[in-house]
């Protein structure tokens, strides 16, 4: 059994939460035809240990918000930045960003003295809540989960082998995916050896740095004089643009280093790639993985670049569709599928580019699960496509419902 801390739902009369339907004592009795007529089970699970813990949160808000509710329970599961797990109330409205500060899954618990149980036994997909002293209580079956968590211990495939052994179905990509999606390094390693285009990196690594931080940062100076200043200093496996700096001479480098270490152990040194910034979507759809309308992100004059401030403070926007050539629009999304096939992704893709003064794209990243929030990127991209995004939701959920868990 797979344990953590958790808050109960709210409460009813009796003090139990509304959410604890029965004793563990009743779970061997027969079905009636109503229950196994039941509506679909949709566990939405966000927050997490990450430093986009907040981001998770508005996201889960603007999902909860989009799920038909004639067609699937729900049931909230919040993960603290501490890592227990809480039965938060479904209460959207919660989970926005207020006076530019960003929500959290303690704000939306009502007690940490609980824990969420979820079997490991493929067999079962019972979902199980106890407090201290309290006779357990069965929440139900599972059907299928919906993880909104960026960052990781959520989208790097940490929850994807968990629900993989519990024998869960879940929205999007599969653990390797989401590993090599998580990592910057190894997902630029996946691209090269595919043929695709990526911009000159440096990698370095925690060893590197603890062993021989100056030869460490001759290797950066060496790739600046290369590659020519400004640089970009980013976390290895961090998203939402949380940690990146730009650094435009020597000065700056060392502040820059601390700032994605405190993310991330290991980072990434970029060269700065002039020119246009395309984003593109790929959802899955029966017939294989389909491209969005391209969308571009303009310069932002007020950040250095579109950083995580620019994307869900100061709610920068993109102009959807790009303004590109049939030829261009037709290559980006080209590249977006291809990224999609490279990594083995299931489920949606957001992936990023440059198009350069020279007229190619070259690929930036990918997001496994990218931004869900009513401003961000991809929802906008599919909806400019014609997928609204009550239906993107529930095509995710569909396609989750539809996959096996296992080796596919």
């Amino acid at each position: 059994m797979v344990t953590a801390a958790a808050a109960p739902g709210r409460a009813d009369a009796s003090g139990t939460s509304r959410y604890a339907q029965r004793d563990m004592s009743s779970e061997n009795l027969p079905q009636s035809p109503e229950q196994q007529l039941r509506k679909p089970r949709v566990a939405v699970v966000f927050g997490g240990r990450s430093s986009e813990h907040g981001i998770s949160v508005v996201t889960a808000g603007a999902v909860l918000n989009a799920i038909d509710r004639t067609k699937y329970d729900v049931l909230p599961i919040g993960i603290t930045t501490d890592g227990r797990w809480a039965l938060t109330a479904d209460e959207p409205e919660r989970m926005a960003i207020t006076d530019r500060k960003m929500p959290e899954v303690a704000q939306l618990a009502e007690s940490t003295e609980g824990a969420v149980v979820l079997s490991v036994d493929p067999g079962s997909r019972e979902v199980v809540y106890s407090e201290p002293g309290s006779v357990p209580k069965a929440l139900g079956e599972v059907d299928v989960v919906f993880p909104v968590l960026h960052g990781p211990y959520g989208e790097d495939g940490t929850l994807q082998g968990l629900l993989e052994l519990s024998g869960v179905p879940y929205v999007g990509a599969g653990v390797l995916a989401s590993a090599v999606g998580q990592d910057k390094e190894y997902m630029k390693r996946v691209f090269t050896s595919f043929g695709l285009p990526v911009g000159p990196y440096l990698v370095v690594r925690p060893r590197e740095w603890d062993n021989d931080p100056s030869g460490a940062r001759k290797r950066i100076v060496d790739f600046a004089g290369e590659h020519g200043w400004p640089l970009f200093i980013k976390p290895a496996r961090a998203g939402s643009s949380i940690g990146i700096t730009k650094v435009d001479d020597l000065s700056g480098l060392d502040e820059a280093i601390e700032e994605a270490r405190r993310h991330d152990p290991k980072f990434l040194v970029e060269s700065l790639l002039r020119g246009r910034e395309i984003e593109c979507g790929v959802l899955e759809f029966e017939d294989g993985p389909r491209a969005s309308v391209p969308a571009e992100i303009p310069p932002v004059t007020s950040h250095d670049f579109y950083d995580f401030e620019a994307k869900y403070i100061d709610s920068a926007s993109g102009i959807v569709p790009a303004p590109l050539t049939e030829e261009q629009t037709a290559e980006v999304q080209r590249l977006a599928v291809e990224t999609f096939e490279a990594t083995s992704c299931e489920g949606l893709v957001r992936a990023d580019f440059f198009l350069t003064e020279d007229g190619t794209f070259v690929i930036n990243e990918i997001n496994t699960l990218p931004g869900f929030t009513p401003i961000s990127m991809y929802p906008r991209m599919w909806q400019e496509s014609g997928v609204s995004y009550q239906e993107l939701v529930d095509r995710l959920i569909q396609a989750a419902l539809s996959r096996p868990t296992g080796l596919r």
